[in-house]
């Protein structure tokens, strides 16, 4: 085998490896509308609010973080990952509402009724 041949075949051996570790890195989920969700109208509401608040630095769908954590499975979990706080409606409203870490707080901007529609979107997570 001729040297350029072998050069040949190991970068394209090469190039099929860093297509396959870059696909398996991706975790995101295609975007689903909120009727393939199940998504009530409180829920729907919620995701608006999260598209506009939260989407910046936490993950939805995805297990990997932005400059916050990821919240798919959120309530799924008893404590929350980072806090070690009780991972309930009461303790992640508060978190919304105030911040938390580097994290600004929400209660400014958005109503008590928008953190609930907001909550009740996460619950869906």
């Amino acid at each position: 085998m001729r040297i350029a041949d072998w050069f040949s075949s190991c970068l394209c051996v090469f190039a099929v490896l860093i297509a396959l570790f870059a696909l398996a890195g991706c975790e995101a989920e295609r975007r689903k509308s909120d009727a393939e969700l199940g998504l009530n109208a409180q829920q729907s509401t919620g995701r608006k609010l999260y598209d506009n608040y939260c989407d910046r630095c936490h993950e939805p769908y995805s297990s990997r973080g932005k400059k916050g954590p990821s919240l798919k499975g959120v309530f799924k979990q008893q404590y929350l990952p980072l806090s070690g706080l009780p991972a309930n409606d009461a303790r992640v409203g508060d978190i919304v509402k105030y911040g938390r870490s580097k994290m600004e707080g929400f209660g400014q901007v958005m109503t008590d009724q928008q953190i609930q529609d907001l909550l009740a979107y996460l619950h869906t997570l």
